[in-house]
């Protein structure tokens, strides 16, 4: 079991790795990073996506007990550091890194890692995962980061809306339902597109790395590793134990709740005015630390 979680592991560190290095010794200029970010954000991964929610045999129930245990465990967590704003009188700036740094998640290293382990069935039930999570944690970050006073509602609807991974999610789940059939053409067309999401996903993680911060914010910047990587997937386990759940559900969950924060907090951090060095340094310290953490995790779920 260790080799095949190792087996698993090696491709996704490698090619975080080899986008870091790419990046530093400048073999491809920023203008390319951008650009595969864009490439993979609007076309390549809502493909994927698509692909594995409108192919996927899904039952009613198991989508339920998802939805639940994912709301559970985003409210507790939010609400603690709610609880923690409050004690400590923490800004909004500092604040909307907090919260983004736990509930925000990287989509990249977790399909990889449920393609590797778990096959068909493990990636529609991370699908569904998307779907809920992606609204659920975009509206809690934003809220985090604004002024609730000049916060308008609007704003954050129609941001959602035009998401293009809640989009491939929503149509391929509205496709699995009408009961049509792809046309095998289009099929293999949809799956070669999906197979350049991950690698090139994973190199633009590498490639967004930044430790410029790590000396000035030693402490919370630990707290927040051990709370993300380890306190998280602890309470989804926690949950799904106590509303006993499906194996093969709790080890998604549990999974899901193991991956270090999305690089995309950092864009959404910068626009609306918050910490944004701190939230570089914490995405870069939680992926580089998951290296550590997810081979502990997937050894004791699998």
């Amino acid at each position: 079991m260790t080799q095949l979680i190792f087996i698993a592991l090696f491709p996704l560190i490698a090619l975080i790795a080899m986008g870091y290095a790419l990046k530093r010794i400048h073999v491809l200029d920023e203008p390319f990073w951008k650009g595969a970010e864009k490439l993979n954000y609007y076309i390549l991964f809502p493909s994927m996506l698509f692909l594995n929610l409108a192919t996927a045999h899904i039952e009613a129930k198991s989508i339920a007990q998802i939805m639940f245990v994912v709301g559970i465990v985003v409210t507790l967590a939010s609400s603690l550091l709610y609880a923690l704003r409050h004690y400590f009188k923490t800004p909004a700036a500092r604040f909307g890194v907090y919260m983004q740094s736990m509930v925000r998640f990287n989509t990249y290293i977790g399909l990889a890692l449920v393609v590797a382990l778990f096959q068909a069935q493990g990636m529609a039930l991370f699908a569904i995962i998307l779907v809920f999570c992606i609204p659920l944690v975009n509206v809690l970050s934003v809220l985090a980061l604004s002024d609730t006073k000049t916060l308008q509602p609007q704003q954050i609807l129609y941001a959602l809306m035009k998401n293009p991974l809640i989009l491939g999610c929503i149509v391929g789940g509205l496709f699995n339902i009408s009961g049509l059939s792809l046309w095998i053409g289009a099929e293999h067309l949809i799956r070669q597109i999906a197979l350049c999401s991950l690698p090139l996903g994973l190199m633009c993680v590498g490639a967004a790395l930044q430790f410029n911060g790590l000396q000035r914010d030693l402490m919370p910047l630990g707290l927040n590793v051990v709370g993300r990587l380890l306190f998280m997937p602890a309470l989804a386990w926690l949950v799904c134990w106590g509303l006993k759940l499906p194996v093969l559900e709790t080890q998604i969950l549990v999974l899901f709740f193991a991956l270090p924060t999305a690089s995309a907090a950092y864009v959404l951090t910068q626009v609306l005015g918050g910490d944004s060095r701190m939230m570089a340094t914490v995405i870069s310290l939680q992926t580089v630390c998951a290296a550590l953490s997810l081979p502990f995790v997937l050894w004791w779920l699998i």
